[in-house]
């Protein structure tokens, strides 16, 4: 019996140091997003994978799974193995989801996740097409008023930070408009190019090719500075609208009790990326800018955003229906 008992504790000791010896990863990550594909979420995403794949020499997988604002996909990599193999292509909407979804959820958006590093990020502009023939808020804001029905509004889901952009604009200026949830970004796009919806609080990396082309037309960016991407555009300072600022962040998640030598290798690689001169070329073509805020300074950076986002969503009488 004594012989068999060490030869199991050599046996389990043996597998434990093949444990820890064995390279991240050692087969293919899943990297889950929760809008659909062509959104800056996914752009985000699959250039992360791109990145990561090489680095690491195994694929990292982009899924989409969109749905509730990105609670499905959310929910799904809460719930798989902390292995580093799932992972989540989070964004600033993923703090909105206890305001929005109390009680109605099976995970914790801050304890339920390792927060790794943000990505990317993106300046939020209000966007019309061309059939609304307004060019400047006055102008916008004139149009709206003078309609019996007020305006339509396209976002990427219920409770999405274009949503509670939208919402806050409407407060602010005392305007009718109308919210038309959809599952992402690039179909908000195409319906408000279509001109089935009015008017869109979009990221800039949602609608940048589309005002290059004309499609669109932009009236003002909820930033501090001007954009960049699109240093014509007045900040919504600039055309008259006080303190209306809106940031969105673009980042990287693992299931809590994630390893921390894996939570590091995907910091560092997550750093890198930001680093990257043909990511940076990437994501600006794309309307991004790389942002690399990671680990614990991540983490309280979400704290705070939940903090602010349920205030507001408060404040605002907003629930997911």
């Amino acid at each position: 019996m004594k012989v068999f008992a060490l030869w199991g504790l050599l046996a389990s000791a043996a597998m434990s140091a093949a444990a820890q010896t064995t390279p991240y990863p050692d087969r293919p990550v899943k990297v889950v997003v929760g809008f659909a594909a062509g959104g800056p979420s996914d752009i985000v995403a699959r250039s992360f994978a791109d990145f990561a794949g090489k680095a690491f020499k195994q694929p990292f997988v982009v899924e989409n799974k969109p749905g509730a604002n990105a609670v499905l996909a959310t929910e799904a990599v809460a719930a798989a193995k902390a292995d580093g193999l799932t992972l989540l292509a989070a964004a600033t909407n993923h703090t909105m989801i206890p305001a929005l979804y109390a009680g109605r959820i099976k995970f914790d958006a801050a304890r339920s996740f390792r927060p790794v590093c943000t990505l990317a990020a993106s300046a939020t502009v209000l966007v019309v097409g061309p059939s609304l023939a307004v060019r400047s808020l006055p102008e916008f804001l004139a149009r709206i008023r003078e309609s019996p029905r007020g305006a339509t509004y396209a976002t990427p889901g219920q409770g999405s930070s274009p949503h509670l952009a939208t919402e806050t604009f409407r407060k602010l200026t005392a305007t009718t408009l109308v919210h038309v949830p959809y599952k992402g970004a690039a179909p908000a796009v195409t319906d408000l190019i279509g001109g089935q919806v009015d008017l869109s609080f979009a990221t800039v990396g949602s609608v940048l090719p589309h005002i290059r082309s004309g499609k669109l037309v932009p009236i003002a960016v909820a930033s501090r500075q001007r954009s960049a991407l699109l240093p014509q555009v007045p900040t919504f300072e600039e055309a008259g609208l006080k303190g209306f600022v809106v940031d969105t962040w673009y980042g990287l998640m693992a299931p809590a009790g994630t390893p921390p030598d894996i939570v590091r290798g995907l910091e560092r690689e997550a750093a890198a990326f930001g680093r990257a001169p043909e990511i940076r070329e990437r994501l600006e073509a794309a309307g991004l800018e790389p942002q690399s805020t990671c680990g614990d300074d991540f983490a309280r950076q979400i704290g705070r955003d939940i903090v602010s986002n349920t205030q507001l969503a408060q404040e605002l009488g907003l629930k997911a229906e």
